[in-house]
């Protein structure tokens, strides 16, 4: 039987404090067991009532995994482009799809988390316009590969991106945003959406909103909602959970046969890609999946 949906995993961020050689193994198992892609977070430091945590950076995540690794699709989940200038942005996309022979999917998106952005010293305000611009440039460099660009906030003289990256095109942009104006903005020219689990509720039966978002924001701009791929992250707890993420959804579990029928239940929902959040964000976590991906598989 054919897989139904792409599976991927996000590598752990800040479930605790993971060292390269726990995240180096949990991508090569990754690879082992069949899973499609392996994705990291774009933080830099969240702060709660139960103090700081911070994960690694995620560009330099990126290409060491992509050299460690030779089938999976790898990307960012997603990246924030107010963490760098956007023609660096598109100069990292290019050098991390070189290194992975043109594995690489570009997530993209505005940022949220206040608290990093007045740590590290970045602009918290008009997000979205920053956002604007910074894709502009971004896509540009990557599907062209020079700009001239005179805005608001970012200027670019004779900007080239040399050498060019694996594909003409460059990587697919997968957008991790339901905000209409984000929609409006990136609708045109994306490959892919994304919704994180809390926003749909985690389960397919949560998702007809959001598709719906996407869908009308296609046709605004003139575009057939077919050509834009829909993927999701999900949360699945599996044996050995050790309960790090609180209960803003309900969490997917079960046997492997129950939870395999889930995610058949987001292809169903018209879903091309799941990256899985898991629970334990461990090696033993991503080999508990081992009978799950059978399950899938055997239709």
């Amino acid at each position: 039987m054919v897989r139904p949906l792409k599976l991927g995993v996000q590598l752990p961020e800040v479930e605790y404090e993971p060292r390269w050689t726990d995240l180096a193994t949990m991508a090569r198992i990754a690879e082992d067991i069949g899973l499609d892609s392996v994705w990291v977070g774009d933080h830099y430091l969240y702060r709660d009532e139960s103090g700081a945590r911070g994960p690694w950076e995620a560009w330099t995540q990126l290409a060491a995994i992509a050299s460690i690794t030779s089938r999976l699709e790898i990307g960012p989940l997603v990246a924030s482009t107010s963490f760098h200038t956007p023609a660096v942005v598109a100069k990292m996309a290019a050098t991390v799809d070189e290194i992975s022979g043109g594995r690489l999917i570009l997530g993209l998106g505005a940022g949220w988390n206040e608290t990093e952005y007045a740590a590290f010293g970045f602009p918290f305000d008009q997000r979205i316009s920053r956002f604007e611009e910074a894709f502009t440039i971004i896509r540009t460099l990557l599907r062209e590969g020079h700009i001239d660009f005179d805005g608001r906030f970012y200027q670019l003289r004779d900007c080239e991106l040399l050498p060019r990256g694996p594909r003409a095109d460059g990587p697919p942009l997968l957008i991790g945003s339901s905000g209409p104006r984000m929609l409006r903005i990136t609708m045109p020219y994306a490959q892919a959406w994304n919704a994180w689990f809390e926003d749909y509720g985690n389960a397919a039966d949560g998702l007809a909103e959001q598709r719906a978002l996407v869908d009308a924001a296609c046709r605004e701009v003139g575009r057939d909602p077919a050509q834009v791929e829909r993927t999701v992250a999900a949360f699945v707890r599996r044996p050995g959970a050790t309960g790090w993420r609180s209960a803003e959804a309900p969490a997917i579990e079960g046997a492997p046969e129950e939870v395999a029928d889930m995610l058949r239940g987001f292809a169903a929902e018209g879903i091309g890609h799941v990256q899985l959040v898991i629970d334990p964000a461990t090696p033993a976590g991503l080999e508990s999946l081992v009978p799950v991906l059978e399950a899938l598989d055997a239709g």
